[in-house]
């Protein structure tokens, strides 16, 4: 992708409005955490990995802000930078998992504050670098699960767009295309927000790789009249047994592929693993404003007072997940084992 999703600017951090998508390419220039926060909780980046990145960066950008030269002064404004970001979007461990890692600076005791903003800088600009390593390398372990010919389907946009670069699950694509691969990509529309149509869509054509989108309601047609291959799709939270929360519609979607007999892929980095949580019954599940269902593009299209249950993510059970892809290799079941393993390593 030559567009970038997230670039620190050292004064600001600037971020590619993904709600313009695809009919404009638009930037915000965050000058302050509260920008970010903001970027974050309305959608403006989105995807489990952008949304660590983009905290982080957020977190350097709060303390070179802060004008405290006085540690405890600062900390304590730091910490109201770190309890908004937090805030500011529920399901996605990555965010959580950055926000650690910011934190982790802070207990190695440096000399001032000046190098306190220095480390927090630091650190988040190797969580960026490493975020697109990472991606590149699930890019690497995916592709061999793709073969010349094939028909795949994949939901919301793990790609480029969701990380710092390349993608989750269609870095696999990538992959696999820089190798030569044919292969055609059924894309699910995604409702409410149209982040198949609108995102992944755009970033296929960019990289001149063969897509149709599809209403989320055509996928099972489609499965059996296309001769689909493979699922694959990206993670938001991945719990102990396998357990994995995405954009809603996943669930139905690895149903459908179960039905099939159709592989269900999971493509994720290890930070959105979460040993804590035992298994899929305890991801918070965010629930988003109930226009983004009665409303398309700003129109209205239902009944005015009409009542919405609009979650933004489902967990699917580990019983549909063929494996999970990662920059550590291709991880099958039994899942809380490897799982585990995997993190620790």
């Amino acid at each position: 992708m030559r567009i970038k999703t997230i670039e620190w600017k050292k004064d600001r951090v600037r971020i590619l409005d993904q709600r313009k998508l695809p009919h404009a390419v638009q930037y915000i220039d965050c000058r302050d955490a509260s920008a970010v926060a903001k970027a974050i909780r309305t959608l403006a980046v989105r995807g489990a990995p952008a949304i660590g990145v983009a905290a982080a960066l957020g977190v350097a950008l709060g303390a070179q802000t802060i004008r405290s030269s006085q540690p405890k002064s600062f900390l304590e404004s730091l910490e109201k930078v770190f309890q908004e970001m937090s805030q500011a979007r529920p399901t996605a461990v990555n965010l959580f998992w950055a926000l650690d890692r910011m934190r982790g600076t802070l207990v190695q005791n440096p000399n001032g504050v000046e190098e306190l903003r220095k480390r927090l800088e630091w650190e988040a600009l190797r969580i960026f670098e490493e975020d697109v390593e990472v991606n590149r390398r699930i890019g690497e372990h995916g592709k061999g699960l793709i073969k010349d010919g094939d028909r795949v389907i994949t939901h919301c946009n793990a790609g480029a767009l969701a990380t710092a670069g390349y993608g989750t699950a269609l870095a696999a694509l990538y992959a696999a295309r820089n190798e030569g691969k044919r292969f055609h990509v059924f894309i699910d529309e995604t409702r409410p927000l149209l982040q198949g149509a609108r995102l992944t869509a755009w970033e296929l054509m960019q990289a001149r790789i063969p897509a149709t989108v599809i209403t989320d309601s055509m996928a099972a047609w489609v499965m059996k009249k296309k001769a689909v291959n493979l699922v694959i799709v990206g993670a938001d939270r991945i719990a102990r047994n396998g357990d994995t929360a995405n954009k809603i519609g996943t669930y139905g979607l690895a149903i459908l592929s179960k039905w099939h007999g159709i592989p269900f892929y999971v493509a994720a980095p290890t930070s959105t693993i979460d040993l804590d949580l035992a298994n899929g019954l305890g991801i918070p599940i965010e629930e988003r404003d109930p226009t983004e269902v009665t409303h398309l593009q700003g129109r209205p299209i239902t009944p005015e007072g009409t009542k919405v249950f609009n979650p933004a993510f489902d967990v699917t059970p580990q019983f549909f997940i063929k494996a999970f892809i990662t920059e550590k290799g291709i991880l099958r079941k039994p899942f809380a084992r490897h799982l585990k393993r995997t993190k620790a390593g």
